[in-house]
């Protein structure tokens, strides 16, 4: 039908929710990107999937419980490789609920659990990564679980992205 899914190896399966309601062509494709604390994880995806596919999809990110904040370490270790997520703010799941997403992708089991469905919701994937926030130790081994979080989170979202541009034969719409 035209809609994509990745594989996200280790990271967990793709999951997928289809709904009658699809996007306009002409209109950017909403992805969501859900965490319970909307302060790491999902900005890290946030800012991965909008580096390599921003010009296809309108990125954005929420939590169910938003910590209020962008974790520094999230925001470090993000400029470590190129993307700047210092401007991105917490935000609840609920300032999505009137608008069309076209996809959801959860980044924690406790988003997947109590995620709904939005408007115009067509794909639905579920891919669990550790929690970098939990890290305990120094704070170069609280860095280093960042930084192995990122870089797994990296190589999923990139594959998302690859495979939305290839499901389009390589145009600029997703």
């Amino acid at each position: 039908d035209g809609w994509s899914r990745v594989s996200a190896g280790a990271a967990g399966a793709a999951g997928r929710c289809d709904v009658s309601a699809r996007m306009p062509s002409s209109a950017k494709a909403t992805v969501l990107i859900l965490c319970t604390g909307n302060s790491c994880r999902s900005h890290i995806a946030e800012g991965i999937l909008r580096a390599t596919a921003g010009d296809l999809l309108d990125v954005q990110s929420a939590g169910s419980h938003p910590a209020g904040f962008v974790h520094p370490f999230a925001i470090k270790v993000m400029a470590e490789i190129g993307i700047d997520i210092s401007r991105h703010r917490s935000k609840h799941l609920n300032e999505f609920l009137s608008q069309p997403v076209e996809t959801v992708i959860t980044v924690c089991g406790k988003a997947d659990q109590v995620c709904p469905l939005f408007p115009g919701q067509v794909n639905r994937h579920h891919w669990a990564f550790d929690d970098p926030a939990l890290a305990a130790g120094t704070e170069e081994d609280r860095l280093a679980m960042f930084r192995r979080v990122r870089d797994e989170m990296r190589r999923v979202f990139e594959a998302y992205a690859a495979g939305r541009r290839d499901a389009h034969g390589g145009r600029g719409e997703a």
